[in-house]
This record gives C-alpha cells, structure tokens and sequence, in this order.
C-alpha cells in the first residue's frame, strides 16, 4: 500500500475531520444526529478517498468521486449556516476555508493526474 500520511491533502482532511467532529459535539441534539452526522461521515468519505486514490494506479476516477464528496461537504456545511446549527460564525467560516481549501488541492491533482496523462500518452 501507498504511504499517504505526507500528503498536503491527507493532513488538510485528517484536520477537516477532527474539525468537524469538534463541532459537531456542540450541535443541537435534533442537527447533531442528522445533518451532523452527515457532515462527520462525508468528511471521512474524503479521507478514504484520498488514500484510495493515492494507492491506485488510475487515480482519476477516484479523485473524481474525492471532488463530488467534498461538493457535498460544501453544500452540508451551507446547509448547516443556514439551519443554524453551528454554535458561531466563526465555526462555519473555519470549515468553510478548510473544505475550501480542500476542494482546491482535489482539483490540483487532478490536474496533475492529467498532465502525466497526457505526457505518457505522447
């Protein structure tokens, strides 16, 4: 197996995820065990993904479903502004930056994956 542990993107979703479970804790029961719990499973989702697309030799399908779930990370943390479930501003705008973030280093390497594409290809 692939080491991932030095990954920007790893550390970047390993903190997402402590993150997101952090604060979830300080949801309201009724948004913890709803929208919550998909916030802590679509972060972790993202975590095996990432080590799933690391240690495969075609990458870029994986990375693909990576780039979907941290959409729907995006669009759940959205959700959970709108529905006030984070206890402050400042929870959601964390996040936010963090899946943000995330988002642009999925796209990096896919990128980078279609470059070598490419490059193999000529």
């Amino acid at each position: 197996m692939a080491r991932y542990e030095h990954l920007p993107i790893y550390k970047k979703a390993i903190d997402l995820a402590v993150y997101i479970e952090n604060v979830v804790r300080g949801f309201s029961r009724y948004h913890k065990y709803t929208i919550g719990a998909d916030l802590r499973n679509l972060s972790r989702e993202a975590i095996r993904l990432i080590i799933s697309a690391n240690s495969r030799e075609e990458k870029l399908n994986t990375l693909r479903s990576l780039r979907d779930t941290i959409e729907q990370l995006k669009v759940t943390i959205r959700i959970c502004k709108e529905v006030k479930a984070f206890r402050s501003f400042n929870s959601f705008q964390q996040a936010a930056e963090w899946v943000v973030d995330l988002g642009r280093q999925s796209e990096g390497w896919i990128r980078s994956v279609k470059q070598k594409k490419r490059a193999t290809v000529q």
